[in-house]
């Protein structure tokens, strides 16, 4: 007695299914700045805060925005659009966070215009970076995930706050003690 094995062509869908089941599910924290959306690992994120009083601190580096006392701690506050070199602020609307991260060994405060949603996304999604990605340099820039209409540019934290701007982050926090 013979038994037949049905064989079926996967479709399109299965085969994404199995490809995203296959590559690396990477879990992402997605932000605006300006007209483009951003992303960042959400394990890198120690917390998202709804914008606060920020104490300018005289002779801070222009991308410094200033400082805030979270729960007893100075934490410096950078200005992504001024870090980027993407135009002044906007001013501060009901929508702008401060997503507060760790980052060589260091706390930092960034600001955002808005956060999205919490992404999880395969790797096989991401494309290594152009030289430039929408006005920012690709050195901050890990990938760029293409999902259905959207571009997610994939930043790399420990180039956007490299070992200079993490020095003069804690020159701030220095002065403002």
């Amino acid at each position: 007695m013979s038994t037949a094995t049905a064989t079926t062509k996967p479709t399109a869908s299965s085969e994404a299914t199995s490809r995203q089941a296959d590559s690396e599910l990477l879990q992402l924290v997605t932000f605006e700045v300006g007209t483009e959306e951003f992303a960042i690992p959400i394990l890198s994120v120690q917390e998202i805060n709804r914008m606060m009083q920020i104490t300018r601190v005289p002779q801070s580096p222009e991308f410094v925005e200033g400082v805030i006392n979270l729960r007893g701690k100075i934490i410096p506050v950078v200005d992504l659009r001024k870090r980027f070199s993407a135009g002044t602020e906007a001013g501060h609307t009901s929508d702008n966070r401060i997503i507060v991260v760790e980052v060589g060994g260091r706390v930092i405060g960034f600001t955002v215009d808005k956060v999205n949603e919490v992404l999880r996304i395969g790797s096989d999604i991401v494309e290594p970076a152009p030289a430039m990605v929408c006005g920012v340099e690709s050195d901050y820039v890990q990938g760029v995930g293409k999902l259905d209409d959207r571009l997610l540019i994939l930043l790399d934290l420990g180039r956007l706050f490299g070992a200079r701007e993490l020095d003069e982050a804690d020159e701030v926090v220095a002065r403002a003690a």
